[in-house]
């Protein structure tokens, strides 16, 4: 069994913190800021075993150098093959499918999510994915590296996990991602439910996340490109006939990046 905190670092990064309880181990997931890391270990009396890296992206990888100097003993690194990281020391390759990180009590299944960048990863630990920058709450990363089409096919493997799986984005976007949503299916309730609840956690200073596979089926457009609602504005908006769902799809990040 794991706990998941979250360890806030930049303006909305989530460095979240793994903790086996029978094992009694420690992991951080995509460490961009070391001192925040090192903060909370060293309020917390907690010793790091390791690390799991989605991608390369600095606000992600940034803090491995300073965390592996900082500890005494080894700490383990996993993160993909075909991305340029340093620190890494249990590289995952693309026919990897499940690892077992030393000091966790359950296995890491491995999806391999390319859209974001081409060699993006996420771990699903019991009920707990950590998906990096492929899906947020009510929303998806950009396509730096991908095609809408790779991305698209990313999203869709992870719906098909169950609906009560708990999601773990690396950043705070919620709100912005709602807004945008709200504007795509202004007549989706439990969009509207959704938005609410989370101005009230916002206005407390509380993370919004984690959020869950079932919740993201129901508010994330990302997820949604088939909805008659949201074609009809993507119709609209871009002067276009929208009928499709890869149309849809790649319209919505298309709107999405200039929103």
């Amino acid at each position: 069994m794991h706990t998941v905190t979250p360890i806030p670092a930049f303006n909305d990064n989530y460095i979240w913190l793994i903790h086996a309880k029978e094992s009694r181990g420690y992991y951080v997931v995509d460490p961009g800021d070391a001192s925040a890391v090192l903060d909370y270990l060293q309020q917390h009396q907690i010793v790091l075993d390791g690390i799991l890296i989605t991608h390369h992206h600095s606000d992600h990888t940034g803090g491995i150098a300073e965390l592996q100097a900082q500890h005494d003993h080894k700490l383990t690194v996993y993160g993909p093959d075909n991305e340029n990281i340093k620190g890494i020391n249990h590289p995952i390759s693309g026919q990897t499918r499940v690892v077992k990180p030393e000091k966790l009590d359950s296995e890491a299944k491995i999806f391999h999510l390319p859209g974001h960048t081409l060699g993006h990863i996420a771990y699903l630990i019991d009920d707990h994915l950590f998906c990096g920058d492929t899906l947020f709450s009510a929303g998806c990363g950009r396509l730096f590296e991908g095609t809408p089409a790779q991305m698209r096919q990313s999203l869709l493997t992870l719906a098909q996990l169950d609906d009560d799986t708990l999601v773990y984005p690396a950043h705070e976007y919620t709100q912005a991602n709602l807004a945008f949503a709200l504007t795509v299916e202004d007549d989706n309730e439990a969009l509207i439910a959704h938005t609410n609840k989370v101005k009230q956690l916002r206005e407390r200073n509380e993370p919004s996340l984690p959020t869950s596979i079932g919740v993201e089926k129901q508010i994330n457009p990302f997820l949604r490109p088939e909805q008659p609602s949201i074609k009809q504005n993507l119709s609209r908006h871009f002067a276009q006939d929208v009928t499709d769902n890869d149309t849809s799809f790649t319209l919505l990040r298309q709107w999405k990046d200039n929103f």
